[in-house]
């Protein structure tokens, strides 16, 4: 089976998906799959290459383009002036942030009519925007954070919110631009950080309660949890991808595999995933956060359709821990993708 595996992007998360699809690389089944890696540089361009190792945007890669042509089902590559067509089977996206976990590749992969794993244009979308999540899990009976919408140049009266709240930008991946603000002498700064990544932002009142997350995988239908995590924080709040070295962990938090919470809160935190899944339309796999309150109740933080599979990421660790390796987690998605592709 011909498999393209697109990583890298334009967005803050680049370095992560290529780290991500190292991972990948190193658990997938040459037996079964032949796989042809499309990188794309910081600055956009779109290069074959031998695999994600360093040095890959240079070397022997070589200029490609995915075919929106359903005639050209593909990678269209060019060599000595000319294109050559690369048929595939399916597309893994090895893609975070923003054009990438957005809907806007999903989109260029449904022009092309080559099947995909993970969420279609809709869920993508909504996910990315955590205002918009939001609103469709409360529609679902889902807790979300008490939160409004700052939009473009628009100005805040600090002195009207309570505090502590969370600066975030709407549309960004991980926790790149968010700050928690506990003095109102503070919100125009964080505001400012979170515009940096994008111009609409959400104020979240922070909801006090352990951070747990849950790996799903599966259509709607009948999707599967892994473990749940909790993340455990000596100090400051959780700030996935910040640190230098994140393979060596991080300086404030640490991800409890499964999490250490009675067997009936993880139950629920489980339930709560799937019903944020299905509400939201996700499909081939997808990572949610939560809170668990002292009073027992979740609490959507937000959802990641493309989770991270780096050596450090959660969402491997937590289908692992349920028994599936990252090798299975990969068949599994491909396979969900094409059988989607022939409904």
């Amino acid at each position: 089976m011909k498999i393209g595996i697109v990583f890298g992007g334009r967005s803050e998360e680049h370095p992560v998906s290529v780290k991500s699809a190292r991972e990948v690389a190193r658990h997938l089944d040459t037996d079964k799959y032949e796989p042809f890696y499309v990188g794309i540089t910081r600055s956009g361009a779109w290069r074959l290459c031998d695999g994600p190792e360093p040095g890959w945007e240079n070397g022997g890669s070589r200029p490609v383009v995915l075919s929106p042509d359903r005639d050209a089902r593909g990678l269209l590559v060019l060599e000595e002036g000319r294109y050559r067509t690369i048929e595939l089977d399916v597309v893994l996206p090895v893609l975070h942030g923003r054009l990438g976990e957005d809907g806007a590749t999903q989109g260029l992969l449904e022009l092309s009519g080559i099947p995909y794993a993970g969420c279609d244009v809709q869920s993508s979308a909504l996910c990315m925007d955590k205002s918009l999540a939001y609103l469709v899990a409360r529609a679902a009976g889902i807790a979300t954070p008490d939160f409004r919408v700052v939009a473009k140049d628009e100005r805040v009266e600090p002195d009207r919110l309570s505090y502590p709240v969370f600066v975030k930008p709407a549309r960004s991946g991980s926790s790149f631009g968010v700050s928690k603000v506990t003095r109102p002498e503070d919100l125009a700064d964080a505001v400012e950080t979170a515009r940096q990544y994008d111009s609409k932002v959400v104020l979240e009142r922070a909801v006090v309660g352990s951070e747990v997350g849950c790996a799903i995988l599966g259509d709607a239908a009948d999707p599967v949890a892994g473990e749940v995590d909790r993340i455990a924080l000596s100090h400051g709040f959780f700030r996935i991808h910040q640190e230098s070295e994140p393979e060596s962990g991080s300086e404030n938090s640490t991800a409890i595999v499964p999490a250490d919470i009675p067997a009936e809160a993880r139950a629920l935190v489980r339930e709560t995933a799937k019903t944020v899944y299905r509400a939201l339309g996700c499909r081939g796999l997808a990572r949610v956060d939560m809170f668990l309150t002292e009073e027992g109740t979740v609490v959507l933080s937000e959802v990641n359709t493309l989770p991270g599979l780096t050596s450090y990421s959660r969402y491997p660790r937590m289908m692992a821990a349920a028994g599936m390796p990252l090798g299975e987690v990969i068949d599994r998605v491909v396979s969900l993708a094409l059988a989607g592709a022939a409904r």
